[in-house]
């Protein structure tokens, strides 16, 4: 088999089989460019919502090769908890050229980004498309309370306890299942256990008969993300530079020690000295406790980041339940 070359052999409704060519973006000639402000307009082609892409055929012919572009989930910009598209639907959406692997070699290819409905509006569509096609118990809009009893993130899928108190015609069991694609986490990966927690859903039932958590959220209809359950609090856009101190590989969390000299918003500041005095009287004598060191993790970091001791990075800043956080951490220089 020639390296870089990916196909898939499917099934015809005849049993006869058939060689789909792999669906990942095309690569693009090298004097290919893109105006990078223009928004242009289309209409989805097809959109796998099981691993998360799709095409769409571009209005404005000759524009882009094939008058065809790829397009990512993450492109999307929407507030359903699980981002998709629907054949025929219109969009409109950027353009973007990225460097990206096939086989062994670093290509470059086109993608759609910042993709919206005509007009800028979020591609919140989820909730119809439910309404078609899933059978609710009560109705789509009630919600039930109940505890996470355990969630196995590698298998995508556990069980939640329902509360008492609930009176239901249908006979729901006191524990149904939960999968992953109905875990509201805000369009990001889940990246914590949440064993025993709180949560509120709706319920569905299946094809099979078998009953199952629908749309899971934290009480009150929060996405379950780490910034709500640490009760993040966004410190404004301004971006600050420093050096990352420290790193746990393993655990993907760390410090970044800012620039000297650097001022930040009275309350990071003010978290920042509080922290830093706690350290300095749990310190050793031959430790320097006194360093004013932000916490950031994996999560919080642009994806071309790498996590080195010693690496400069630029940052935004929040607070949440354990202190003074950076978030959207990145390479000096790319800003």
């Amino acid at each position: 088999m020639t390296l870089g070359v990916q196909k898939t052999i499917q099934k015809t409704s005849a049993g006869e089989a058939k060689v789909a060519h792999d669906p990942a973006p095309a690569r693009l000639p090298d004097n290919f460019t893109v105006d990078k402000d223009a928004r242009y307009t289309g209409s989805v082609i097809e959109f796998n919502k099981w691993r998360g892409f799709g095409h769409i055929a571009v209005d404005q012919k000759g524009v882009v090769p094939g008058d065809k572009v790829f397009v990512h989930w993450k492109n999307i910009q929407t507030d359903d908890r699980f981002p998709r598209l629907q054949q025929g639907l219109q969009v409109e959406f950027g353009l973007m050229i990225t460097n990206d692997w096939k086989g062994w070699n670093r290509v470059r290819c086109l993608k759609a980004k910042t993709l919206t409905l005509p007009g800028g509006g979020m591609v919140n569509i989820q909730d119809a498309m439910d309404a078609e096609s899933l059978q609710f118990v009560g109705a789509q809009n009630f919600r039930y309370t109940g505890t996470v009893k355990f969630f196995d993130q590698f298998r995508g899928f556990g069980w939640v306890t329902l509360d008492e108190g609930f009176a239901m015609e249908d006979p729901v069991p006191k524990e149904i299942k939960v999968d992953a694609v109905e875990l509201n986490t805000g369009g990001k990966p889940l990246r914590m256990r949440i064993d025993k927690l709180a949560i509120e859903f709706g319920i569905i039932k299946g094809k099979n008969g078998e009953y199952m958590a629908y749309n899971v959220t934290l009480p009150g209809g929060t996405p379950i993300t780490q910034e709500a359950m640490e009760h993040r609090q966004e410190e404004g856009s301004q971006r600050f530079t420093g050096t990352i101190q420290w790193w746990h590989r393993w655990q993907g969390w760390g410090h970044i020690l800012p620039d000297p000299g650097t001022t930040f918003p009275e309350a990071v500041q003010k978290k920042l000295d509080e922290t830093a005095s706690q350290a300095a009287a749990k310190a050793k004598p031959e430790e320097n406790g006194k360093e004013k060191l932000l916490y950031f993790r994996k999560a919080d970091c642009e994806w071309n980041l790498r996590t080195e001791i010693g690496k400069k990075v630029t940052y935004a800043v929040y607070l949440d339940d354990k202190g003074a956080g950076a978030k959207d951490v990145a390479p000096e220089g790319q800003d």
